[in-house]
């Protein structure tokens, strides 16, 4: 199956996709296999994946997903994404950081194995599409410590060997229960009573 990454390029995750018999799918159709392919340091750019694809009419992709109002950066990015929403059979969607994430590696680092978010309206609009397509998808919380990474590469590795199973069915695996944001739940309740309270008061 076509399994989508967002944040795409997350490293952490694209290497149990190809493990896993499934196939990666990016908006530059790149793999690991494309890093062998140009070894050579005078080998010209491949002009013909995107976004060096990206030119007249197949600039405009992204305004099926949009109104003209919003802003010509979102439309751009999206039309780089389209790959991706259609032909997307599953994907795997990793949450935000949290607000008080202590990097576990340099920037670089963090950057190529959690990927990052680039233009966050672009962000939330794919994960939006995603959702309302008829894909499996699993959502999953940003590891903050090692035993939660290797936790996320068991919880991904089980996923994607029951994929099968869920082909064509909209299913949403959110065991760690994020917000539509995918932030992680603040566990501050209120009481019930003070909740009444506060709305009897306003």
């Amino acid at each position: 199956m076509k399994v989508a990454v967002i944040p795409d390029a997350a490293m952490i995750i694209i290497p149990l996709i190809e493990k896993n018999g499934h196939e990666y799918i990016s908006p530059t159709n790149f793999s690991k296999y494309n890093n062998n392919e140009n070894e050579d340091p005078d080998d010209k750019l491949d002009r013909s994946r995107a976004p060096f694809t990206l030119y007249g009419e197949r600039i405009l992709i992204g305004n099926k997903y949009t109104t003209n109002e919003v802003p010509s950066g979102v439309r751009g990015r999206l039309s780089l994404m389209d790959v991706i929403i259609q032909d997307a059979e599953a994907a795997i969607i990793l949450g935000h950081r949290p607000k008080d994430y202590k990097p576990m590696y340099d920037v670089l680092n963090e950057l190529i194995l959690f990927g990052g978010t680039g233009c966050i309206n672009e962000h939330r609009l794919v994960i939006n599409i995603m959702k309302n397509k008829n894909i499996p998808i699993l959502e999953i919380a940003h590891p903050n410590n090692q035993e939660e990474i290797i936790k996320l590469i068991d919880r991904v590795n089980d996923f994607l060997r029951n994929l099968d199973k869920y082909k064509g069915k909209k299913i949403i695996f959110n065991d760690d229960d994020l917000t539509i944001d995918l932030n992680e739940r603040e566990n501050e309740k209120i009481d019930l009573n003070e909740f009444n309270r506060i709305l009897n008061e306003y």
